[in-house]
């Protein structure tokens, strides 16, 4: 049984350079909503790095979602995007300009994956612990529009009474 509901938020853009800072700052300011404040350069990061991908290699098209979610103890960040190829992650050096996204993904989260969805797309995601002061905040119900309960809106979770908790994001 999950004790504390899920707290949730989704962007929905195109992956062009103009948007990947406006993603940032608006997943700043979620997180701090949430008093997840130590995690801000981390998500930050990984989300830029991930938008970066979804700009630079995704066809047909750079339209892509990006999901926040805290569940328990747990914030996982995944960006959704509609190319099937998976991505790959290459060696690379420390003189390298470009092509260390996933790398640095992986050495700043807890874990990260990929969940194909076959011609629908994929989604790449990565998780990082939260502290647990903030795990134990009252989470206040969300609405669609203008509130004054947080810097930005999505709809309230469902959470079933007993549901259990996935090893990986899903679409």
């Amino acid at each position: 049984m999950i004790s504390q509901p899920s707290r949730h938020c989704t962007v929905e853009l195109q992956a062009l350079p103009s948007r990947i800072g406006q993603v940032r700052r608006i997943i700043s300011a979620q997180l701090r909503y949430w008093h997840l404040d130590p995690l801000i350069d981390q998500a930050a990061l990984g989300v830029t790095e991930l938008l970066t991908n979804v700009h630079r290699h995704a066809e047909p098209d750079k339209m892509c979602t990006v999901d926040i979610e805290l569940l328990l103890d747990r914030l996982t960040v995944s960006v959704r995007d509609n190319d099937p190829r998976l991505p790959t992650v290459r060696d690379s050096d420390a003189l390298d300009t470009s092509g260390r996204g996933l790398g640095l993904i992986a050495a700043v989260s807890d874990c990260w994956g990929v969940h194909p969805r076959g011609d629908l797309g994929k989604a790449v995601w990565f998780t990082l612990s939260a502290p647990s002061a903030a795990v134990a905040l009252p989470v206040h119900p969300i609405v669609h529009g203008a509130t004054t309960e947080g810097p930005f809106t999505a709809a309230p979770p469902v959470v079933p009474e007993h549901t259990a908790v996935p090893s990986t994001v899903s679409s």
